[in-house]
Formats: structure tokens, sequence, C-alpha cells
């Protein structure tokens, strides 16, 4: 696949995937409603937001340097093959 480098496409592809998560997230709340409910979805979000950043800066700045990710598949696939070593 190859690199985005559209500008306006980049700002397309992040506003929809802010109305995937509202949405989304509105339809989990309306189908029934609670505190508890919303509160687990706010932490299940800043979860895997934490998750995604750690898997790119984090890895990339820190841990290894000189390997570059293209994805999750690919860090996957990173992963795995240092715990094989």
């Amino acid at each position: 696949m190859r690199n985005l480098h559209s500008i306006r496409a980049m700002w397309l592809k992040g506003w929809l995937f802010l109305l995937i998560g509202l949405l989304s997230a509105a339809m989990l709340l309306f189908e029934d409603w609670s505190w508890r409910r919303a509160g687990l979805l706010m932490l299940c979000v800043w979860g895997f937001c934490r998750a995604y950043y750690f898997a790119f800066y984090v890895i990339e700045r820190w841990v290894d340097p000189r390997f570059k990710f293209s994805g999750l598949g690919h860090f996957a696939v990173h992963l795995l093959r240092r715990w094989r070593r």
C-alpha cells in the first residue's frame, strides 16, 4: 500500500475516523445508557489510544529506533520475530 500524500485526503480520513468513533459510541450509549457504561467506554477508547501511541511512537523512538512500523500488523510481526529469537 502506498503512502497517503494528499493533505485534503489526510484531513478527510481524520474526520471520518472521528465520525466513526462518535457514532459508534452514541449507538452503544443510546442502546442502554448508564454512567458506568459511559465511563467504561471512555476508558476503553483511552486505553486503545495509548496502546496505539506506544506501538508507534514509543517503540520507534526509544525501544527500537532503527525499525519503522507501517501498521499494527507490521508491529505484531516484529514482536513475534523478536520473541522467537
